[in-house]
């Protein structure tokens, strides 16, 4: 019995088998609470307590579904590709409403801790929580920071963002498929791009883009804006 808990088959049934439940759960109560990647982290973390499973084991496991990550960057490629006309007279566009986005998510963590009092491991932290999780936890570390912090962080940002963002984009009348595609993947990574694939095509695929462009542009400004704070002497 321990040695088929233990074992890689188990592993992905857990995974795959909790994520469509909760996905079928999320589906009949539409509560936020329930969000299928919220659901299963739980779920999963309880179960792997329960039965005793060592983490270790667990991500030896788990390795295939790590590695699907790849081919589903790739992917999201091939999405961008079948919507390459959309991005035809919208670069400049696209390029600065991404650095905007970008600034502004690093300083107003930097302004917000400051003014709450939070130490400087603390916002380094929180600078990158809206780049996808294996870029936000190197600029975490290079930085300061502590990046396991900041990978629960980054999870817990993307679902946030995937469930508000639809929501207040429609609040504010916002129709370009371009903006609500840049706002849920520059703001919400990999998850906010999956609520936008679930608007359309074209969301999903400027999404796509918007995670990339999101983590490299915050990859160079991160260290840019600290030595900046560091000359003013707010860090």
């Amino acid at each position: 019995m321990n040695q088929l808990i233990q074992s890689e088959l188990f592993d992905l049934v857990l995974v795959v088998g909790t994520y469509i439940a909760a996905t079928c759960l999320y589906k009949k109560t539409h509560l936020s609470l329930l969000h299928p990647l919220l659901t299963s982290i739980f779920v999963i973390i309880a179960l792997l307590e329960l039965l005793e499973v060592p983490y270790e084991s667990f991500q030896q496991g788990s390795h295939l579904i790590h590695f699907m990550l790849g081919p589903s960057v790739v992917a999201l490629g091939y999405v961008l590709y079948a919507q390459m006309q959309y991005l035809k007279g919208n670069v400049v566009s696209i390029l600065t409403s991404v650095f905007v986005g970008a600034i502004v998510g690093i300083t107003s963590v930097i302004i917000i801790g400051k003014l709450m009092g939070a130490n400087p491991s603390l916002i380094a932290t929180l600078q990158p929580k809206s780049v996808t999780t294996p870029i936000a936890m190197g600029i975490s570390e290079k930085n300061g920071g502590i990046p396991s912090l900041t990978a629960v962080i980054v999870v817990a940002v993307g679902i946030f963002g995937s469930i508000v963002g639809p929501a207040v984009m429609k609040v504010l009348g916002i129709e370009s498929r371009i903006a609500k595609g840049l706002a849920l993947g520059a703001s919400s990574h990999g998850v906010g791009t999956a609520a936008a694939i679930q608007l359309g095509a074209v969301e999903g695929a400027i999404s796509g883009l918007a995670i990339g462009l999101m983590g490299i542009m915050t990859a160079i400004l991160v260290p840019c804006i600290r030595l900046v704070c560091q000359w003013l002497h707010w860090v």
